[in-house]
């Protein structure tokens, strides 16, 4: 029996018992709901014979919990119960959960074994431990998916925009949201996310927000302030090493880390590990850091503002018709996630894909947009950015483009600070010892509304060919294009700011 207990746990010992008693076995509480039963199986093939008076396991239930209810009415510490499925025996459980009237009971057809009585007696005690046992694990279980949850929650608001909300849920939780911080993508396998999170936490010592991403199963992402002191040659050098601890720590997984980055620019923090990801994963050391690439909603300044606020106005201004609708945050929330995860959104939103398509339907309808063709989705991409991490207007000076508004896309595009910014995405794309013409690749994909099929075609190559070419542009610009996050509404933006330069 201690071997049971120790090995098997309740339903282990309530088998042994179901065996010994010849019938069936289960935990009960007060109102007589079952918690853990079993059924010996010679008497569940008599039933099936007609051969025993305990015709089913749920006849056997109904007995049970009768006696279960009048053990509690009379406040008795066992009682004995005849019906038409045998004979109950309940007996209250000792200990700690006495008070919540846990009782085990047996239900056997024929006549009650010898030494049942002190069977039950015997078999008590170490069954209310190891229900107490489980019951803590069980408890412990929910903490930890409530706190895995909460944190998913406080990663979805950073990632809109919404600190406030952010900061209030998170201040139930440890460590506190560093202002400014690093993100860490790590890749692992899915059966070892558990560990790469205690390695995170053990490596920051405490100090960084880690969180089970919510749309990779295999992903671990980790907000934490960077090493304090200046940052000189020795500094960098100890910041290298512990960047490469996670990898060295685990040899199966793969680090992006971003640029430190301010909390309310989170959303940029995790596209720019998201595409140091990429890179890393073609690197010996399996670790790679965002290269340095402005960000263009930084870029545009509060110039960008005018045009934003525009396109966004059947947003923002959305009243739904129905208390069930989605409000105007609720679709800009959706539009947000769409654009940076694709189908995946539905992981990070926590809603149905019927759920989604109908919202995305709604908010192609307000804006007026085709969100299956690129150059939608690029303006939409850009305006949510400058939204959502609004900088104020410039000062106005005559005669200097860059501080007056803007107010259409091209004319924002066409910005010598835009300008300027799309040569530096291109750049990698005329740079000494790339392969010949990869800009026709990547442009035909883009012209295609990334459409791997449909670029194939226009090139005259296969579908795994033309993914082939990607993946190699991915090495060459720093930046993932066929996994979501992806850089393609960027490049399609920066095209079209050389374009019309041209």
């Amino acid at each position: 029996m201690q071997s049971l207990a120790r090995s098997g746990g309740s339903r282990a010992l309530l088998r042994w018992l179901a065996a010994r008693a010849g019938g069936w076995a289960g935990l009960l509480d007060s109102s007589g709901t079952v918690l853990c039963a079993a059924m010996h199986h010679r008497t569940a093939i008599r039933a099936a014979d007609g051969q025993g008076a305990a015709a089913s396991g749920g006849q056997a239930t109904a007995l049970a919990a009768g006696a279960a209810r009048k053990l509690t009415e009379r406040g008795l510490r066992s009682v004995t119960l005849d019906g038409d499925a045998g004979t109950a025996v309940l007996l209250a459980l000792g200990g700690p959960r006495h008070q919540q009237g846990l009782a085990l009971g047996v239900v056997v057809a024929g006549p009650l074994p010898d030494r049942l009585s002190a069977l039950l007696a015997d078999v008590t005690l170490p069954l209310a431990l190891c229900w107490e046992a489980e019951s803590a694990e069980r408890k412990r279980r929910r903490v930890d998916l409530a706190e895995s949850r909460g944190r998913e929650a406080v990663l979805h608001l950073l990632m809109i925009g919404q600190l406030a909300t952010a900061h209030q849920i998170a201040g139930a939780l440890r460590p506190r949201l560093p202002e400014l911080m690093r993100v860490y993508v790590a890749e692992c396998p899915p059966g070892r996310r558990d560990e790469v999170v205690r390695m995170c936490a053990d490596a920051s010592e405490g100090r960084a927000w880690v969180v089970r991403c919510p749309v990779y199963s295999g992903h671990v992402i980790a907000l934490s302030p960077p090493p304090p002191g200046p940052a000189g040659p020795l500094d960098r050098a100890l910041t290298s090493m512990a960047d490469r601890a996670l990898t060295s720590m685990a040899s199966d997984c793969v680090v992006g880390v971003s640029d430190d980055v301010p909390l309310r620019e989170t959303a940029v923090g995790y596209a720019q590990a998201f595409h140091a990801l990429a890179i890393a994963r073609a690197h010996a050391d399996r670790y790679a850091s965002f290269g340095a690439a402005p960000e263009l909603a930084l870029v545009a300044g509060g110039v960008a503002a005018p045009w934003a606020r525009a396109l966004l106005a059947p947003l923002t201004s959305h009243a739904p018709k129905r208390p069930q609708d989605p409000s105007g945050q609720e679709l800009i929330a959706t539009a947000s996630s769409w654009l940076a995860f694709f189908s995946r959104a539905t992981a990070h939103l926590k809603i149905h894909r019927n759920t989604l398509a109908a919202r995305l339907r709604l908010i192609g309808h307000l804006l007026g947009m085709d969100l299956d063709r690129l150059a939608d989705q690029s303006a939409l991409a850009l305006a949510l950015r400058v939204h959502a991490a609004p900088v104020p207007p410039p000062d106005r000076r005559p005669g200097d483009p860059d501080t007056e508004p803007a107010h259409t896309l091209d004319d924002l595009l066409n910005r010598p600070a835009v300008q300027r910014w799309a040569r530096i995405q291109l750049r990698p794309l005329t740079a000494e010892g790339c392969p010949a013409d990869p800009s026709s690749t990547l442009r035909t994909w883009l012209e295609h509304d990334a459409q791997l099929s449909r670029t194939a075609a226009e090139l005259g190559i296969s579908i795994p060919g033309a993914r082939k070419r990607l993946t190699r542009l991915e090495a060459l610009l720093e930046r993932s294009l066929l996994h979501a996050p992806s850089a393609r509404h960027d490049l399609w933006l920066a095209f079209r700011a050389t374009g019309l330069l041209a």
